[in-house]
């Protein structure tokens, strides 16, 4: 061990008082160590500065429609849905990403696809191929259908109280709207006794809204006439087959196919001068009669309940699909005078529109 002389002079630490000659060097000096010592400091603190926040992440809506950017109303009514329902700013708190399949189909699955490789988070759709594809597409992502005619038959839930899966939102079904359409036919059509009903043979939801016609019509004395098309082409021959069988007016029910060819529906059904019930008033402006069905735009305004929700961390599985709670009856009166029937004051004010 190395041990201090008696008698030695121990060393002290150096300073700024230690030196004794020449202060003002000594005080310089020092300034000069202080500045060594404070400088990087300094420059540490301007070139990261205290840790910002990071960025809050704003989610994804993708929305799926079978319209096209310019006429599409589904995309119209679920912003508006955003602004009046819900506390979510687009553009602020969510942004939309639209992805339109311009009334083909078979871009639903591209389409679909795009939005599941964006990762948004969670999908609106809003026509029920647009809804199948994005199943197809993905088994995490939630899925809000807006709407979708029967979910339970189309195997897109398991119920309406638990979807039990990624998708849940609203439904068209309402056991009671073919009674309620044969109802307002009967008091349009004095005398009414045989309804041919139009509708889509490959479609299986499409065939339980036809048995539900049918119950209604039973219990009312009314004779329905099957009037079953697959594609586009067998238009011409239904109506023929209508005007044979001498039916008194139709029940045109609203699928895919149907709505495609709305225009050239309601130009035949004034061709044969047949009054006919539609589901939705895009059918009465193309120029068919009468409408009675789910207000589509408020089942549109509604999907953005569901997608705040969604937004918030509920879970898809255990939100219950909602039916619809408000119709709306649509009347063409141009239609009318060129069929040559007179609407019943009565049911022209429970109209929700006139088209003149």
């Amino acid at each position: 061990m190395c041990r201090i002389k008696e008698g030695a002079v121990r060393a002290r630490p150096i300073t700024c008082s230690s030196w004794s000659v020449r202060p003002g060097l000594a005080r310089l000096a020092c300034a000069c160590l202080a500045l060594a010592v404070l400088l990087p400091l300094l420059a540490s603190c301007a070139l990261f500065g205290p840790a910002a926040p990071q960025p809050t992440r704003v989610p994804r809506v993708g929305f799926l429609s079978p319209g096209d950017p310019e006429t599409a109303r589904d995309i119209v009514g679920f912003r508006q849905g955003l602004r009046e329902l819900t506390k979510l700013v687009e553009g602020e708190t969510a942004f939309i990403e639209p992805r339109f399949a311009e009334r083909k189909d078979e871009r639903f699955a591209e389409l679909a696809r795009e939005l599941v490789a964006l990762k948004v988070d969670v999908i609106v759709a809003t026509a029920t191929p647009a809804i199948q594809a994005a199943k197809e597409a993905t088994s995490t992502i939630p899925i809000v259908m807006a709407p979708s005619g029967d979910p339970i038959v189309a195997g897109f839930v398991a119920s309406l109280a638990r979807p039990g899966g990624n998708i849940t939102g609203l439904s068209m079904m309402d056991r009671q709207i073919g009674a309620k359409r044969l109802e307002l036919l009967s008091e349009i059509v004095p005398g009414l006794s045989r309804v041919g009903v139009l509708w889509n043979v490959t479609n299986p939801v499409m065939a339980m809204v036809f048995q539900e016609t049918q119950e209604a019509a039973q219990a009312t004395g009314v004779q329905l006439v099957p009037l079953g098309v697959r594609e586009a082409d067998d238009l011409e021959r239904a109506f023929e087959t209508a005007t044979r069988e001498r039916v008194d007016a139709l029940i045109v029910v609203g699928d895919p196919l149907t709505f495609a060819n709305r225009s050239r529906i309601a130009a035949l059904e004034v061709q044969h001068r047949i009054p006919a019930m539609y589901s939705t008033r895009d059918v009465v402006a193309a120029g068919g009669l009468v409408a009675y069905g789910p207000d589509r735009n408020d089942i549109w305004r509604r999907a953005a309940i569901y997608v705040e929700k969604i937004l918030q961390g509920r879970d898809p599985a255990v939100l219950p699909v909602e039916q619809p709670t408000r119709f709306e009856l649509v009347i063409n009166l141009k239609t009318a005078q060129a069929i040559g029937i007179t609407i019943p004051r009565e049911i022209l004010l429970m109209a929700d529109d006139a088209i003149q």
